[in-house]
Parts: structure tokens; sequence; C-alpha cells
């Protein structure tokens, strides 16, 4: 189940009761609107870190209980550090981390907005919301024992000490990104029996209830349009493959060109013929973290009524090995007409990229394509788990990318392309073989993606360490992250909306 966060903002003189939250920096000092509303707090404060050895780091907390002087419950004291070292982040890790020092039995508490040595912009209370929103988040639908507890279990957080209409409105937009992103996470945690190609199909076809117009290719269609590639992947399956476009115009202009976002979405992957070994498989439900990202990136677009003319477009299969499943050695063909070795049905993210890729470049002739996938563990290797590769043929498009991550925490790093890594995909019997080999292998993946992509301006992200199994952070508890969706939003809203 997904936690329930009722969000609240007042403008408010005095806390009289319950669990409180105050801010202070690394000087350990309160501001004067902090003194207003809990008269004395300044020296408790002094006193209690002094008792605690409490140094004031960033996100560090002093939990108080039944402060004396006080007319509460419990007092937690939230550090931001260094008062000029507070960045635009960090309201928003502000957010998560105060809701991961709540009790879990907490029902309700208030948060006084008001740190020393600055003012809080409607801006900040509102990313200080998604913040919040975002760390709440719980993924227990299937622990029935606890079923009965999370329906009971509603936090109501209080936001006060800011104006009240402006923080409200800058929290709405914020308000849909965090839906965008519990969406995202919802899709990667769920079990494969559960989320199946048509199975997935149906819950972005939910999307349609925002205004989303959505189209949903079957096999048959796809076979109709001759895409050899993504449809080989699922063929050793009992479910069949899909393809669901996903478009929202909000832009002035419905005709203007739209921006694309493409997502490979593998159920599960055992690697087909290639399979995978028994240990850890169980994670390659996760193998369609690039899918669920473009699903919650439209649905966060939507709900906010993004100005922009966008497309999100993923590729659904399943990668099983029955006696019809694709072999290494077989030779298929793409929609654009190239013929593909497969060396490795365990590299099959590629193929079912390509074919998607081609079909939105051919179609929609977008402003630029980026795509998402679960792609290498190579980029692991590379990267480990806090950053995603990112491979472009645009400069200006993948500038955009790392500013954005900067901005969010969603943060990429650029790989290099060139004719010596594209040379490593060329077979002796096709166009070219679906995997280069074991060194590069996050590299030629993307090289292989190139060939299906033209001229259009085009980025490929490998989350392969950041969609599933991330480390725990500030904003974020659950197995699947959602990662890319913030990225996704703020590239849009920075760049591409009227």
């Amino acid at each position: 189940m997904v936690s329930e966060l009722k969000l609240s903002f007042l403008k408010v003189e005095k806390i009289s009761d319950g669990i409180a939250v105050i801010f202070t920096n690394s000087d350990l000092a309160v501001s004067p609107e902090t003194e207003v509303a809990l008269p004395g707090i300044g020296d408790l404060v002094k006193r209690a870190a002094a008792a605690d050895n409490f140094k004031g780091k960033a996100l560090t907390s002093l939990d108080i209980l039944a402060p004396s002087g006080l007319p509460l419950d419990r007092l937690i004291v939230v550090s931001l550090g260094k008062a000029e070292d507070v960045a635009r982040t960090d309201w928003v890790k502000a957010g998560g981390s105060v809701v991961g020092k709540l009790p879990a039995s907490a029902k309700a508490a208030t948060v006084l907005l008001a740190p020393p040595h600055q003012a809080v912009s409607a801006d900040q209370a509102a990313d200080f919301s998604l913040g919040a929103r975002l760390r709440a988040y719980k993924f227990e639908r299937y622990k029935t024992r606890k079923q009965d507890e999370a329906a009971s279990k509603v936090l109501e957080l209080t936001i006060a000490g800011i104006a009240e209409g402006g923080a409200k409105k800058a929290a709405k937009s914020r308000d849909a990104i965090a839906s965008g992103v519990r969406l995202a996470r919802d899709l990667v945690n769920e079990p494969p029996n559960v989320l199946y190609p048509e199975a997935f199909a149906k819950r972005a076809e939910e999307l349609e209830e925002l205004g989303v117009e959505i189209d949903i290719l079957d096999v048959k269609a796809m076979k109709k349009l001759g895409m050899g590639a993504l449809l080989g992947v699922g063929q050793g399956s009992e479910h069949d493959s899909r393809l669901v476009v996903m478009r929202w115009n909000g832009a002035k202009d419905r005709d203007a060109k739209p921006v694309a976002f493409i997502g490979k979405g593998v159920t599960f992957d055992t690697g087909g013929i290639s399979i995978k070994s028994a240990a850890g498989m169980e994670d390659m439900k996760g193998d369609m973290g690039g899918a669920a990202c473009v699903v919650g990136l439209m649905h966060a677009l939507a709900a906010r009524k993004a100005k922009a003319n966008v497309v999100g477009a993923i590729g659904v299969v399943e990668n099983m090995p029955d006696g019809n499943a694709q072999r290494p050695g077989d030779i298929v063909t793409s929609m654009s007409g190239q013929t593909i070795e497969i060396i490795n049905t365990d590299a099959e993210g590629r193929l079912v990229l390509a074919d998607v890729l081609w079909y939105i470049q051919d179609k929609y002739k977008p402003q630029f394509m980026v795509d998402l996938a679960t792609l290498t563990g190579a980029i692991m290797v590379a990267l480990g788990q806090d950053y995603a590769g990112m491979f472009s043929n645009s400069d200006e498009l993948s500038g955009r990318l790392f500013a954005a991550g900067q901005a969010t925490g969603e943060r990429v790093w650029r790989m290099p392309l060139g004719p010596e890594y594209d040379k490593l995909i060329d077979s002796k019997f096709a166009d070219m073989k679906n995997t280069g080999g074991r060194n590069g292998g996050s590299i030629t993946a993307a090289q292989f993606l190139q060939r299906f992509v033209n001229d259009t301006p085009w980025a490929h992200l490998d989350i392969a360490g950041t969609a599933m199994g991330a480390p725990a952070s500030d904003l974020n508890r659950s197995w699947g992250s959602g990662w890319g969706v913030r990225l996704l939003d703020r590239l849009v809203a920075e760049h591409y909306e009227g």
C-alpha cells in the first residue's frame, strides 16, 4: 500500500500541541519566527544539543521528547547545515528527511518552515512538500497483515510559517510530479505475474483520465509494420507484446513538433535461451524501469497540464525461453529494414528500443528523443548506482539533461560514442549484431541504438543502476525508485514549454 500523507499549509503564530519540527543551522540558532511560535526554544535547543553532542551537520536531527516548558509531546530539530550552502535540491531532501525522522506511530505533525538566516519562498515550501510525499511512499500491497493498519493510518503534515496561497499553488505542480514518481515506483515494484505486457498496457491506458491520448499496438499491428526486432524478444512468452504510445498535447500550437520519451518495458527478463543465473533473477521484474519512468512522466506532465506537446512510447515484452523462443544465431529484420544477428538473447532491450525509436522518429518527427532503459550491467561497473549513463548525438540535449540532473539530484554522466565502438557491432552475416562483446558493453549497446535514430537529436539513458535496488536515500526507501520522472519533467519545464 502507498502511505497516505495529507499536507496543508498554514500561517501560524504559535504551536500548541503534538509533534513539532523546527529548523536550525550549523550554528544551532533558531529564527525569530520560531521563538514566537515556541517561546524559549533557542535556549532549549542549545542545551539539548550540548547534552547530545549535536553539531548541526546538514540534515541531521535532534529528537527531544516532552520538551521542558513547551506544550509538545515531541520536538524534532533538523539542521540544514551552513546557511550559505543550502541549495534548491536541499529543500526536497529536507521534506523527505523530516518524514523519515517522524516516529512510525505519528498521526500528525507541524513543521515550522522558518529556518534562521533566510526566508523560505513558496517554491521552496512546495519543494519541501514534494520531498515529504516521495519519502512517505511504501509498497505493501501484498503484505496482508498490514492491510488494516495501512487503511487506518494517515499522516497529517501541516507546513506552517509560509504564506498559504502561494505555497498551495506551487505545491500543486509538485503533487503532480510526486504522483508520477509514485506511479513509476508502483509499476517497478509489481510482481511479474501481475504486471505482464497486456496488463502494463492497461495501466498506461488509465492515463486517458488525465487527457492523455493512448494508442496500443498489438502483435498483429506490429507485424504489419515489420517490427521484427521487438517481436522476436517476446515470441517465447505466452503473453503477447505491446507497443503503447501516449500523447499529451498541451502546447498552444497542437501541431507543433513534440518532444519524445521512449522506455524499455521488459516485464520479466529470464535472458531467454541465453538464460540468466538463478541468483537474483527475481529482480528482473524491474527490467521495465525505463517504461515505468515514461508512464510516470506522462502522468506528471498531464496532471500539471504542461504546456508542451509530448509523446511517450513504451515497448512492452516478456523474455521467456520456451520452444518458440528466439535463438542465438537467428537473424531478424527490424522496422527500419536493417537486419540484426542475435548473438545473445539476453541483449534484448536494445532490440525492443530499436523498433520503437524508429517508429517514433518516423511517425512523429519529434524535436528530440530520449530513451531510458535498464540496459546493461556494464554501466554499473562504470558509474555505480549514483549516476545514470548518458549517451547522445546532441551536445545541446546532453547539456540540458546534465543540468536537469544536477538540479533534481537525478544525475547523469555523459559517456563516449564513436566509430571505434560502432564497428564492434558489425556482423559477418547481417547488418549488425546485437552485442559487441564484454568490453565497453554499455557503449556498444548505445551505438546499436544510434543506428535507429537517423538525424533526430537523441539521448540514451542507461538506468540499470538507478531504477531498481538503488541505495536508500532521504527521498526513497522503496526498491523501485521511480528514477527519471523528476529529471525529465524538469527538462521539459525549463526548455520546452511555451
